[in-house]
């Protein structure tokens, strides 16, 4: 069981390579059509998609309770995803809410603007003028993206394991070498531990969900954490009240761990906002 993670530029290949490698391992591309189709079936609006998905969210979007509530469902419908095991998943931060996983194999594709744009030329019978602008409008969203929801640097290579030049290498060679890297890097002991800590974080998330969406608990940037036997959440909340409500029902919900609390309380935190 091995989870592939691709982040990639726009006319970086990363569609075609990612089906290539999905054909050449027997693996399931859930591409962005796919995945959201599951993060509306979660109950997030498609309506509301446009607002979110791979964008920097505009000031107004980024402060209202829907920013929260698709994130939760794109955490949720990435986890379970990968749940589904040899499966390879793009963009959407699926490289950063996986990162913790063993099993995890996280990929960025990248290639010269020039490149791009004879690429966008071509597939859309556009001028460079027209290209260029796509180029930087996609490089800007995708940047803001995971700058708003995950506070990462999409640039930043350390995040990934292999970052794959594709002016240079073709859409055969990258897939030959990513196929390589899967199946020498994936070990038994990194799918076990990997199918370990995938339940960790879905237990997790779908703890939130609960507190979020069926308790409607008000808390702001909620995450629950697990070490061991512990589990700790975390968020802002406005009063000491709500947070020990949470805690009630995080320990009902979930018996064998012991509950605490990181949630930091502000009073008016929303007025702030």
């Amino acid at each position: 069981m091995g989870v592939i993670a691709i982040s990639r530029q726009v006319a970086a290949l990363g569609d075609e390579i990612a089906a290539e490698v999905a054909e050449k391992l027997g693996y399931k591309f859930i591409n962005r059509q796919e995945l959201e189709k599951r993060i509306v079936a979660l109950g997030f609006p498609a309506g509301k998609l446009k607002k979110y998905d791979e964008k920097k969210p505009g000031f107004f979007a980024s402060l209202v309770k829907d920013r929260d509530e698709y994130l939760h469902y794109l955490q949720t419908a990435v986890l379970e995803s990968a749940e589904e095991g040899n499966c390879i998943l793009i963009g959407r931060g699926a490289f950063v809410i996986l990162e913790s996983l063993p099993n995890l194999v996280s990929l960025r594709f990248v290639a010269k603007d020039e490149i791009r744009m004879q690429r966008l030329q071509k597939e859309f019978d556009w001028n460079e003028k027209q290209a260029l602008q796509r180029i930087n409008e996609s490089d800007t969203n995708r940047k803001g993206f995971h700058k708003s929801f995950f506070n990462v640097e999409i640039d930043d290579a350390s995040h990934f394991l292999m970052v794959l030049n594709t002016g240079i290498f073709d859409e055969k060679s990258s897939a030959d070498a990513i196929a390589t890297l899967v199946k020498h890097y994936i070990t038994p002991e990194k799918e076990a531990a990997g199918k370990e800590k995938l339940a960790e974080l879905i237990k997790c998330q779908h703890l939130v969900n609960k507190l979020i969406f069926e308790y409607k608990l008000n808390i702001e940037f909620l995450r629950a954490v697990i070490d061991g036997k512990n589990l700790t959440l975390q968020g802002v909340a406005d009063s000491t009240v709500l947070v020990e409500r949470a805690i009630k029902i995080a320990a009902v919900e979930l018996p064998e761990y012991t509950i605490s609390s990181a949630i930091s309380v502000v009073q008016d935190f929303k007025g702030h906002l």
